[in-house]
C-alpha cells in the first residue's frame, strides 16, 4: 500500500467511526434547528429569562399607570403563585434558596391581585419573609417601589438626590462614575425622590405583618463598627434627608429638570430608556412625576416598548428583562460558520447585512471617559445607541470576519470600525469591561443604594478574554502591547486553583473558558497558566461527563465548579479542554458524550438551570439560545480538531 493510501484509508476510518457519524448527525440536527429559529429579517433572537421580581414589580407597574386589567394581572399572578417554593418563598435563580426581596415583591403583588393575606400561601410567604430577616432587609429599590405605592415611609428609602446631576465629570464622584445600566436605572429615581409621588394600593393592603421587627419600620440601614467608608456614606445619607426636610432647597428644581432633561435625551435613539426594564419602568414612573400622563405621547411610547417584554400564554404571563437579538445573532452567526456553513450562504450573509445595519455610529454614554475615540460598536438589544458593549462587538466582529459580504467596502469600514472602538475601550489595568472605561471607583459600592451589587463596570476576565480571543482571530500577536498588557491582567487575575471568575456568565467555568480560548487564539501560554486551568477543569468535570456550575459560587467562590451538568456548561468546559488536550483525551470524549446523548429530537438540548448573570448575587438571566448554539459550536470545534488532525498531509 502507497504511503499515501495508507494516510487516506486512516482518515477514512477516523471519520467512519461510529462516535463522528454521531457527532456529524448531532451537528446536522442542530445546525437545522438553528437556521429554522432565523428571523426573516436575518436576525437571531430567544426569550431571555429571568425571576418572577419583574412579574411582581410589573403588577404594581400596572396599577401605577393605570391599566390594571383583571386578566392580564391574574395571568401574571398565576405565573408567580406557580413559582412559589415549599418553604413558602420565591428564589432568584432556577435551584436557589429563597431570597428576601423575590418573596417581599410577590407577595405585594399578590395581595395587589387579590390574594387573602389569610390564604395558606400567603401565610407561608409572609412567614418566610420574616425567617429571611424581614422588609428591614430588603434592599433600597425594593423600598422605593413601596414608597410609591405609600407602603413604607420615605425615611427608609436612601437619599438619591437629584443633586447629583450637577456633580461635574471630572469630580472623583459623578454619575458617569456609575456603570451605565445603574446611571439609567438612578436618573429617574433621583426624579422620584425629589416629588416623591404615591400611587396608593387599596386601603386593604398592608404590610405589617413582612417586618421582623415592627420598631424598625423607621430604620433605614444598619450602621457598621467603627470609622468605615459605610459608616462615612449612611451619615452623609442622614444630612442629606434632613436637607430634604427642609422647606428651602436651593437648586432642587433646576435638578430634577436637568435629570428630566437627561432622561428625555436618552430616550431618543432607543427603544426606552438603556432598552433594559427597571430603567424603562423607573423611566415611566419618573414622567408621570413630572406630569406626563400615561397617555401623553412621549410616555405611551415608553409604555409600548416595555410592553414588548411581554410574553402571554394561554394561563399565564411573563416579562422578559430586556430583547437579546444582536447576541443571539452574532453566536448563532459564528456558530454556524464554525459548523462548516459556507461563508456566502445567503442566510449568513442576511445575518451580516442585520448586523452591519445595526452598528452604532453616533455619540454615547461611553464617550464621556473616552473622548478620543470613534464610534463603531454594537449594543446588546434592537436599539440602544447610547450604549453599544465590548461584548456583542467582539462576538459581531468574530462572526462577520468568516462571512462574505456583497459589498466588501462597506463590510471592511464597519470592520475597521468595530475593532477600533473596541479597542480603544480598553482600561488602564489592560482588562476590559463591557460599556465604559475605567469604570472602577470602588468607593461608590458604599452608597447606600448600590446594594443591588452593580454599581461599577470595571474589567473583567471574561470580557477581557473575549477582545483578546477577537483580536487574536484578526491576527494579532502577544507582541503587541494592548495584548501584552491584557494578558498581564489575565495573569494576575488567575484564581490558585487555576479558574478565572465569569462577570456575565455562571461562572468560573464561563470565565475560564474565555480565557482558554483567548490565549489559544493568541497562541500565548504564560507561565503555565494554561495547563494549571486545563487542570481545573478536569477536576471539576462531573461523572456524567457533564459540566455544571451554580449561581450560588458568586456567593460561596469555594463552590466554584459545582452544580448539576448543563448543555452551555458543558460546552464551555469542552471548548476550554480543546484548546489543548486532543480529541482523544478521556476529558474530552467524556464531555462530548454528555452533549450527544443529550441531543433532543428537535436537535436542541434542554436546560432548566440559569447560566446568564446579570447583577452577581442579585439578578441571573436564562438564556434561552444557550443551551443550543454553545453545544453545536463545541460539537463543531470538536470536528474541526479531529477532521485537521486526520486529514491527509499534502505530498509532494
Amino acid at each position: 500500500m502507497s504511503p499515501k493510501a495508507e494516510e487516506i484509508e486512516t482518515h477514512v476510518a477516523v471519520r467512519t467511526h461510529p462516535r463522528e457519524i454521531t457527532v456529524d448527525l448531532a451537528i446536522e440536527r442542530a445546525c437545522s434547528f438553528l437556521m429554522s429559529s432565523q428571523h426573516e429579517d436575518g436576525y437571531w433572537i430567544a426569550e431571555l429569562e429571568a425571576d418572577t421580581t419583574l412579574e411582581s414589580d410589573y403588577i404594581a407597574y400596572l396599577h401605577v399607570i393605570r391599566n390594571f386589567d383583571s386578566s392580564r394581572v391574574a395571568k401574571l399572578a398565576r405565573y408567580v403563585r406557580q413559582r412559589q417554593l415549599p418553604d413558602g418563598g420565591w428564589n432568584i435563580f432556577f435551584g436557589g434558596p429563597s431570597e428576601v426581596n423575590a418573596t417581599v415583591k410577590a407577595y405585594i403583588s399578590l395581595r395587589l391581585a387579590g390574594d387573602s393575606p389569610q390564604s395558606e400561601h400567603m401565610l407561608r410567604a409572609s412567614r418566610r419573609v420574616r425567617e429571611l430577616g424581614g422588609l428591614e432587609r430588603t434592599n433600597s429599590f425594593t423600598r422605593l417601589y413601596l414608597a410609591l405605592l405609600g407602603l413604607i415611609g420615605w425615611e427608609m428609602v436612601p437619599a438619591i438626590p437629584p443633586e447629583l446631576m450637577f456633580l461635574p465629570a471630572w469630580a472623583y464622584i459623578n454619575i458617569y462614575e456609575m456603570s451605565s445600566w445603574t446611571r439609567a436605572i438612578v436618573i429617574p429615581l433621583t426624579i422620584l425622590y425629589a416629588r416623591k409621588p404615591c400611587w396608593p394600593v387599596p386601603a386593604d393592603i398592608r404590610i405589617d405583618e413582612l417586618f421582623a421587627d415592627p420598631s424598625q419600620k423607621t430604620c433605614a440601614f444598619e450602621w457598621g463598627p467603627g470609622i468605615s467608608w459605610r459608616n462615612f456614606f449612611l451619615a452623609l445619607d442622614c444630612a442629606l434627608k434632613a436637607y430634604d426636610r427642609l422647606g428651602w432647597k436651593p437648586g432642587r428644581e433646576r435638578a430634577v429638570r436637568r435629570a428630566g432633561d437627561w432622561m428625555l435625551e436618552h430616550l431618543e435613539r432607543s427603544d426606552g430608556l438603556a432598552a433594559i426594564y427597571p430603567a424603562m419602568m423607573n423611566s415611566v414612573y419618573a414622567l408621570m412625576a413630572l406630569g406626563y400622563a400615561p397617555d401623553h405621547p412621549v410616555t405611551s411610547r415608553q409604555i409600548d416598548e416595555l410592553g414588548r417584554f411581554e410574553i402571554e400564554e394561554a394561563q399565564t404571563m411573563r416579562l422578559q428583562p430586556c430583547l437579546p437579538p444582536v447576541w443571539d445573532t452574532a453566536i448563532a452567526a459564528f456558530t454556524l460558520l464554525e459548523a462548516d456553513m459556507a461563508s456566502d450562504d445567503p442566510a449568513l450573509q442576511k445575518a451580516a447585512e442585520w448586523l452591519i445595519e445595526k452598528q452604532i455610529t453616533g455619540p454615547g454614554d461611553w464617550q464621556i471617559k473616552n473622548r478620543d475615540a470613534a464610534p463603531g460598536g454594537w449594543a446588546f438589544e434592537f436599539r440602544n445607541d447610547f450604549y453599544p458593549d465590548v461584548d456583542d462587538t467582539a462576538f459581531v466582529l468574530m462572526a462577520l470576519q468568516r462571512i462574505r459580504c456583497h459589498d466588501e467596502i462597506r463590510f471592511k469600514q464597519a470592520v475597521q470600525r468595530g475593532i477600533a472602538w473596541m479597542v480603544s475601550m480598553q482600561n488602564k489595568d489592560g482588562g476590559w469591561g463591557a460599556f465604559d472605561r475605567d469604570n472602577d471607583r470602588a468607593i461608590l459600592n458604599h452608597i447606600p443604594f448600590a446594594d443591588h451589587n452593580a454599581m461599577l463596570d470595571p474589567s473583567s476576565p471574561d470580557l477581557t478574554a473575549r477582545v483578546l480571543e477577537c483580536l487574536g482571530e484578526f491576527g494579532w500577536k502577544p507582541s503587541h502591547p494592548r495584548i501584552r498588557k491584557a494578558i498581564h491582567y489575565l495573569m494576575t487575575e488567575q484564581t490558585r486553583e487555576g479558574a478565572w471568575y465569569g462577570r456575565w456568565g455562571v461562572n468560573y467555568i464561563y470565565g475560564t473558558s474565555g480565557v482558554l480560548r483567548a490565549l489559544a487564539a493568541l497562541g500565548a501560554n504564560e507561565n503555565g497558566a494554561t495547563a494549571r486551568a486545563i487542570d481545573w477543569l478536569r477536576s471539576v468535570q462531573r461523572e456524567d461527563g457533564g459540566f455544571g456550575e451554580s449561581c450560588a459560587t458568586y456567593d460561596d467562590p469555594s463552590r466554584m465548579g459545582q452544580g448539576e451538568s448543563t448543555p452551555s456548561q458543558t460546552a464551555w468546559g469542552l471548548l476550554g479542554l480543546l484548546t489543548a488536550a486532543p480529541p482523544d483525551d478521556p476529558a474530552v470524549q467524556r464531555a462530548v458524550d454528555y452533549l450527544l446523548k443529550r441531543q433532543n429530537e428537535a436537535g436542541s438540548w434542554d436546560e432548566a438551570p440559569f447560566t446568564g448573570t446579570g447583577f452577581p448575587k442579585v439578578f441571573y438571566l436564562k438564556y434561552h439560545l444557550y443551551r443550543h448554539y454553545f453545544p453545536l459550536f463545541a460539537l463543531a470545534r470538536y470536528r474541526r480538531l479531529i477532521e485537521n488532525r486526520y486529514r491527509p498531509r499534502r505530498l509532494s
